[in-house]
């Protein structure tokens, strides 16, 4: 009977799941072992709701209880008493030539998903996975993270030495020293990401040492076909092992605990900035708690901001203490498809020299220094893998505080 009852389920695992190939490799067919496993997985990260509400855009926003949300399944959380505020946030020291603007854009960004309802109290906002995302991944156990690369680390010594991978290509600022935390500002867009398996981002990395001991914190917003949809998805990922084997994008693994019930991460951002036209954004602050030593994560400034959640401090080695450098900038896929270099745009497509309204923005560039307090970088170096491809300009406004523009079409006739 029970063997009966497991073809009976392969077989409908198939027909469920036949539909959605064609967000799988075109050279890889999964099994019916590998769809049962992925449906295993499915059910492993998404928990049962407390309430579902469906969003614009196709997704499914499951409200799960606190307490029953995937960070818990990490044994090193199992005893995890939930912290639902920081102890501290940073302060300010502002430069006296600086008149800073804090507002995080010309109009509020939202997600999409808010149009139809929100999560109770008690409980947190979660994408739900669909067994497509998962089968679409290059494997079961790869979903939801990032292939295992060097990431840019470019030094104010040696600025072009890096040992960035051949496919992945940036336009950075960073600074180095001893860091608490980071914030910026990020002019949202949706860029166009010529393969299935490229992404475009724009995003702020906080880290801590290198190759396979490599700590990284990040957030920012993200267009990644693999993940579903061209949508522009706000994201965060974490590792403590140069993205080998921990950490993962959003709740994709156990690891993040989340505290608020109105953020979903990874959900769709909406509205989207207009070449020539109304420019959007949001502010993410990330920060250390120096008593409990967990990363906090805030989204927006002042009293509207919204802190999300954090990263306890048991996850890392290096970043259980500091960072060691701090960059913002955009990161391209480019797998040089029909050997030619990618079209996928970084930020909105257009060269920075373009200005505001028409190139891609990150501004209100700060730190946290030792003293808990945030501060303008004192020596902010830029960095890009291929100039004529994808650049990068940084200044200093009244209003805007430190800043870069960056981005770039990709392919052209001076990067072929």
């Amino acid at each position: 009977m029970e063997v009966k009852l497991f073809y009976c389920f392969v077989v409908v695992l198939h027909l469920f799941t036949a539909a959605h190939f064609c967000y799988a490799s075109k050279s890889r067919h999964p099994s019916s072992i590998e769809k049962v496993e992925a449906l295993k997985h499915l059910n492993r990260l998404n928990k049962r709701p407390v309430k579902s509400i469906k969003s614009p855009d196709g997704d499914t926003i499951d409200c799960v209880h606190i307490s029953h949300q995937l960070a818990f399944d990490h044994p090193l959380l199992k005893n995890h008493t939930i912290k639902m505020k920081p102890n501290y946030h940073p302060g300010w020291v502002m430069d006296d030539n600086i008149n800073m603007d804090t507002s995080s854009s010309k109009e509020a960004i939202t997600q999409l998903w808010h149009s139809n309802g929100r999560c109770p109290k008690g409980t947190i906002p979660v994408v739900r996975t669909k067994i497509k995302d998962i089968l679409s991944a290059d494997s079961i156990k790869s979903y939801g993270k990032k292939k295992s690369f060097p990431v840019a680390r470019p030094s104010s010594m040696n600025p072009e030495v890096t040992n960035v991978s051949k496919d992945h290509e940036y336009a950075i600022a960073y600074t180095n020293g001893l860091f608490y935390g980071a914030k910026a500002t990020f002019n949202v867009w949706n860029p166009y990401v010529q393969e299935h398996n490229e992404f475009s981002l724009s995003q702020l990395w906080i880290l801590s040492g290198s190759d396979s001991d490599l700590n990284t914190i990040e957030a920012g917003w993200q267009v990644a076909p693999e993940r579903g949809d061209t949508n522009t998805r706000m994201f965060i990922y974490w590792t403590s092992d140069g993205y080998q084997t921990t950490g993962c994008y959003n709740l994709k693994c156990s690891g993040f605990i989340q505290t608020s019930n109105e953020i979903a991460i990874g959900a769709s951002m909406s509205p989207i900035s207009r070449f020539n036209g109304s420019q959007y954004g949001f502010t993410i602050i990330i920060w250390k708690d120096r008593k409990e030593g967990d990363w906090w994560m805030q989204l927006g400034d002042g009293p509207d901001g919204k802190v999300i959640g954090y990263w306890p401090a048991s996850l890392f080695s290096y970043l259980s203490q500091s960072a060691s450098s701090v960059e913002w900038g955009g990161e391209v896929i480019n797998r040089r498809s029909g050997g030619r270099h990618t079209t996928t745009q970084m930020g909105s497509g257009y060269f920075p020299q373009g200005g505001f309204g028409k190139a891609s923005f990150i501004k209100n560039i700060l730190t946290v220094n030792d003293n808990n307090t945030l501060t303008t970088p004192q020596n902010l170096y830029t960095y890009t893998t291929q100039k004529s491809c994808y650049d990068i300009v940084n200044g200093i406004a009244d209003d805007w505080g430190s800043y870069i523009f960056f981005g770039g079409p990709g392919r052209n006739k001076y990067c072929p």
